[in-house]
């Protein structure tokens, strides 16, 4: 969700796939009386779309069939869970709460893109949401694999 000004993303909720998922979607549209939905675009790193993402296309197909009054929105997702997990990871989010959270994290970075892309004139495919390295911060947290990389090499 975002605010009414479409400034900040908001994660509300994560729907699992499986049975009941689209009678899950439609009550969160009813609810927020959403107009627009934007649904998470597999892409690989060079931005070319696989396998996974003829299988969205398709799901988008079934949601946009079933809500005719509904923008559906295919987005870029690439990074996206990295992006979340990283933000977690600095909030010293515990494992366990990570795995909790990472994909409504993810959904409101997805999201925030968007958001983001409507005031640059940017699209996703312009540019990956973040850049290519990911910093390691100096905290020791995430140096622990560097640290064992230098040890055997």
């Amino acid at each position: 969700m975002s605010d009414p000004r479409g400034f900040f993303a908001q994660g509300v909720t994560v729907i699992k796939a499986g049975e009941g998922w689209m009678e899950e979607l439609s009550g969160i549209i009813s609810e927020y009386d959403a107009g627009a939905l934007l649904v998470g675009m597999p892409r690989r790193t060079d931005g070319a779309e696989g396998p996974e993402a003829a299988g969205m296309r398709g799901t988008i197909d079934r949601i946009a069939a079933r809500f005719p009054g509904l923008e559906v929105l295919p987005w870029d997702e690439r990074f996206t869970t990295v992006i979340a997990n990283q933000a977690l990871l600095e909030a010293d989010v515990s494992r366990s709460g990570r795995r909790e959270r990472v994909d409504k994290v993810a959904a409101s970075v997805l999201l925030q893109s968007y958001l983001d892309s409507l005031r640059t004139g940017t699209e996703a495919t312009d540019a990956p949401p973040i850049p290519m390295e990911i910093p390691i911060h100096d905290d020791g947290r995430n140096n622990r694999n560097k640290r064992k990389r230098d040890k055997y090499n």
